[in-house]
């Protein structure tokens, strides 16, 4: 059996400090995990073995949002910044700069419109 949640975080320590968002793609194959240690950690479904660190924030990673199609994350922090992370690679591809305070939520609309 692949486990719970519950046995999961019990055994592994998922952020050295606070985890302030844990989300499942929609594909349900990975779990993204954000921090107020300033990474976001994506985690492989069923067997939560970590997959990748994206760390580039300087701050705490309020909210994250995947694609529709699970293949980009966009991450919003406390260090008045926005990222844009292709999940095949883990490099940060776009950084969205503007806010001078906090961002701490995001969305993500990438659906296809009829």
């Amino acid at each position: 059996s692949c486990g719970s949640l519950a046995e999961f975080t019990a055994v592994q320590e998922v952020h050295n400090t606070y985890t302030l968002k844990c989300l499942i793609s929609p594909d349900a194959k990975s779990l993204a995990t954000s921090s107020a240690d300033g990474t976001v950690k994506i985690w492989n479904l069923p067997d939560f073995t970590l997959d990748k660190i994206l760390a580039k924030h300087s701050r705490w990673v309020h909210d994250i949002a995947f694609s529709a199609d699970s293949s980009y994350l966009v991450s919003a922090s406390s260090d008045s910044s926005a990222r844009l992370w292709d999940l095949s690679t883990g490099e940060s591809i776009r950084r969205y700069t503007g806010h001078t305070r906090a961002i701490v939520a995001v969305a993500l609309n990438d659906s296809a419109v009829d």
